[in-house]
């Protein structure tokens, strides 16, 4: 055994990725929010849409048949339209020969235009009581039917009995529309409808308590007391003659121009306009009503006579500013409405835009939805069938890589602070069946490295261990000081913390017997997997990257040998100008740069290292990070693939994709189906949305199972694999959107040292 010393002339410059590490530090907490931001951002617009569609905070619950003993009769018997001034509740009833004509439900894309066009053409104003979500995602309708003339009111935000919600979510249903309302039109309103009401001997003892408290904020209820019934679709006909009144007298006439299909409706409008008409009937608002029965009465119609909103103003005919909160209103058919001001009108239009956003979103999102999904099943039906081809071919009896390589071979370990494991990783190689050289590169160790490697090769009798010191400069320059200083022809990788099996080497170098393999890539083990978070990295082992990259060798096309077993040429290595600094996945860097250069790179599935896993979440995390970003470095790096010719032109348009799609993009975007998920189960239909689930972890799970078959583990292990899918693949996600942000930001990363603790020991102790 010998030990060699790097001599330098002057220190080591830092390098570009050492300069940029001060700066990477400082930025990483902001990306980290920055991705978390992105989630919550996603989760809030899901909400808002449920929310919207009545998904989130529904209640359909609607109160029958309760005792009305509390309520005034004076109101039971009394008209259509109640308020409370004074604080004393006063009904109003429609004069004769007028019709006040109602439309609830709306507003709605396909109807409430439709109705606009006919009362416009027959000259008939209505007054329409909105729901708040349907408001803010249809403005332009409300804005329509403003200036056209007619009267909103507000018929709560999400449709909801208010008799059984809490004085809080009443105040929330009422605030929200008038600031739809507001968003859309500029205005705010007095005029209220409760849903699910008919007429005034309808109100119960649970329902006017609401009543008389909105009564009390400067709201007047609108009740009806002749419906058309056009929500049962009982036929033209029978909607003209339902929403006919008795003899000469005037009605508050209730009609939908939304909530399901309102074709009858639409068709029997204009018959019914004609035939009041006909019988001498003037169509009104409910404004209208009002102004008729206070200058019947010799009052003044001022602009608090229907309850005018704090910091509200008046408008006139053109719905501009008519003047002072308390000047007389000019529109007699519009009086409930007024004009929007200060926070209001601007938190208003927020809630359209940020209605508009979670609409486009919504849509957006789904359609990735589905393509995640087709993409992650397509992924697992590519794996499991170009894996068992894989199998099969490599396992036949008559396979074989060509002559047996004998010849011996370097082994490269790069150390950095490795006293827990490298007595482990030294004690593996001793068995080794394959003849080697040992080169322990100590990159700069502070921790005595060096000197546990000299004393555990001494004492294990290894004669052919070289241990080389040089000063800190990265795992990069670590294995291409190695590489300079090997002396065979092939050079097997390993990292510090890794042990071999006896036959590993051998298994791994055979294929170089094609003189068209640049390099070899092993199967890489977790021995620490008797711990939770060992168990998960495990199953992803086997699953995700063993069984990928059976995959990539039968395309051709391996974007990866992993760090910690991988054996190339020597002569392939130099020829692409070793290991690049220029990423922090130098072990992606130079699997592609091989292909490009026009070597072949395969998998030995036999030959087998066991290495120590992260231990802890935030270690787990700082390694994803990197892998992750520095995969992405990578393949930047080598943009120019794609358009390359030959070898090169064959990764840049078949490897790259595949790596893309199924390491970047559907990683990223399969939070979709855990969120999408949840959101199913909480809010819409949890068992079908169990059973989704359940169904793509059991395809997941008949993918692990044959993974484990062909690696011949045991199935034991796939029992974590539910928690795996709820905790372990959540923080995969965050780690792949964290590098994501890095990369567009154009951050850097330094080499992070994972803590070790030399658990890891000879195979025969791993279960």
């Amino acid at each position: 055994m010998t030990t060699t010393h790097t001599t330098r002339g002057r220190r080591r410059a830092p390098s570009r990725m050492q300069r940029a590490a001060g700066k990477a530090a400082a930025l990483q907490k902001p990306r980290v929010i920055l991705a978390l931001l992105l989630l919550l951002g996603l989760t809030s617009v899901m909400l808002l849409d449920g929310y919207l569609r009545a998904e989130v905070g529904g209640d359909q619950r609607v109160r029958t048949g309760a005792s009305s003993s509390k309520v005034p009769d004076s109101v039971l018997d009394g008209g259509p339209i109640l308020t409370f001034r004074g604080g004393k509740a006063t009904t109003v009833s429609v004069p004769k020969k007028t019709i006040a004509l109602t439309f609830d439900d709306g507003p709605n894309p396909t109807y409430t235009p439709q109705v606009l066009k006919i009362l416009e053409e027959n000259d008939v104003p209505a007054t329409f009581f909105l729901v708040g979500s349907m408001v803010s995602r249809y403005p332009g309708i409300v804005k329509d039917m403003v200036e056209q003339g007619d009267e909103v009111g507000i018929h709560t935000f999400t449709h909801v009995d208010l008799s059984y919600q809490s004085t809080a979510r009443v105040d929330r249903e009422m605030e929200q529309t008038q600031l739809a309302l507001a968003g859309a039109a500029g205005i705010t309103t007095t005029l209220f409808r409760a849903p699910y009401s008919s007429e005034t001997d309808a109100i119960d003892n649970y329902s006017w308590p609401v009543y008389k408290k909105l009564g009390q904020d400067g709201y007047t209820s609108v009740f009806v007391d002749t419906d058309s019934d056009d929500w049962k679709k009982p036929g033209v006909s029978k909607i003209v003659d339902w929403a006919t009144p008795k003899g000469t007298s005037g009605a508050a006439v209730l009609m939908h121009d939304a909530g399901g299909d309102r074709e009858q409706t639409i068709e029997a409008l204009p018959k019914y306009i004609k035939k009041m008409k006909a019988k001498g009937y003037t169509f009104t608002t409910i404004s209208g009503v009002m102004e008729k029965q206070n200058t019947g009465n010799g009052r003044a119609v001022t602009g608090t006579a229907t309850g005018v909103q704090p910091g509200a103003v008046a408008l006139n005919s053109r719905g501009t500013q008519g003047g002072s909160a308390t000047r007389q209103v000019t529109d007699r058919l519009q009086a409930a409405h007024h004009q929007a001001t200060g926070a209001t009108l601007y938190e208003g239009k927020a809630l359209i835009v940020a209605v508009a956003v979670a609409e486009y979103a919504l849509p957006v999102l789904s359609v990735g939805l589905m393509i995640v999904g087709v993409a992650v099943m397509g992924r697992f039906g590519m794996m499991v069938v170009l894996a068992r081809r894989h199998y099969r071919q490599r396992n036949r009896r008559r396979f074989g890589w060509g002559p047996p390589v004998t010849r011996p071979v370097s082994v490269i370990v790069p150390a950095y602070n490795e006293k827990e494991c490298i007595a482990n990783t030294l004690q593996s190689l001793s068995r080794s069946t394959h003849p080697i050289e040992v080169i322990v590169v100590d990159d700069g160790s502070t921790d005595g490295t060096s000197e546990i490697a000299r004393e555990a090769a001494y004492a294990l009798g290894m004669t052919n261990v070289r241990v080389i010191r040089q000063e800190n400069a990265g795992k990069p320059a670590a294995l291409n000081n190695g590489v300079r200083s090997a002396s065979c022809d092939i050079v097997v990788m390993m990292d510090g913390d890794t042990v071999f099996e006896p036959d590993t080497v051998r298994s791994l170098v055979q294929p170089f017997a094609d003189p068209e393999v640049g390099a070899v890539a092993g199967n890489a083990k977790v021995g620490n997997r008797n711990t939770v978070i060992g168990a998960w990295q495990h199953i992803e082992y086997v699953m995700g990257f063993n069984l990928d990259r059976r995959m990539y060798d039968l395309l051709r096309c391996m974007p990866t040998i992993p760090g910690a077993i991988g054996a190339f040429r020597r002569e392939a290595v130099l020829q692409v100008g070793g290991m690049s600094e220029d990423t922090l996945a130098e072990d992606t860097d130079i699997t592609i740069a091989m292909h490009r250069a026009g070597w072949r790179v395969v998998y030995e599935e036999h030959a087998r290292a066991w290495t120590e896993a992260p231990g802890s979440l935030r270690q787990l995390w700082s390694q994803r990070y990197r892998w992750s970003y520095g995969t992405m470095q990578a393949l930047w790096k080598h943009r120019k693939s794609l358009t390359d010719k030959g070898p090169s032109g064959r990764f840049g348009r078949v490897g790259m994709p595949l790596v893309v799609i199924f390491q970047i993009v559907t990683p990223v975007f399969a939070p979709l189906i855990d969120v999408f998920t949840a959101y199913s189960m909480i809010f819409v239909d949890f068992t079908a949305a169990l059973l989704a689930w359940l169904a793509v972890l059991a395809v997941q799970l008949v993918c692990a199972a044959y993974a484990f078959r062909l690696d011949r583990e045991k199935y034991r292990y796939l029992l974590m694999m539910p928690l795996q899918q709820l905790a372990y693949r959540q923080m995969m996600y965050l780690v792949l959107i964290h590098s994501c942000i890095t990369a567009l930001t154009g951050g850097r990363l330094r080499w992070q040292k994972l803590k070790r603790t030399g658990e890891v020991g000879t195979p025969a102790g791993v279960s």
